[in-house]
């Protein structure tokens, strides 16, 4: 397992607790530093879609109380069409 060491830029005490954390999980300080930082990136990428979003939001002039009326207009339109199965699931 790798030690306290091996993490150049972090912080000490975040290094002991990241050990303390692996070793309390049986898991390698790798498994829960890539762990960790898959949460990191999926994280980030929904705030930056969620920012995105936004801005486009705004840069169409609409806002949170349009959403229930888009949803409604989109779901009547005729070229909206939810395929759905012959025979409903139990």
């Amino acid at each position: 397992m790798a030690t306290v060491d091996a993490i150049a830029g972090l912080p000490e005490d975040l290094q002991r607790e990241l050990e303390t954390q692996a070793r309390a999980q049986g898991r390698s300080l790798g498994e829960v530093l890539s762990e960790a930082v898959r949460s990191y990136l999926h994280d980030t990428s929904w705030h930056s879609l969620i920012a995105s979003g936004r801005q486009r939001a705004i840069s169409l002039g609409l806002a949170e109380e349009d959403v229930p009326r888009l949803i409604a207009e989109t779901r009547s339109d005729q070229n909206f069409k939810v395929k759905r199965p012959l025979h409903p699931m139990g």
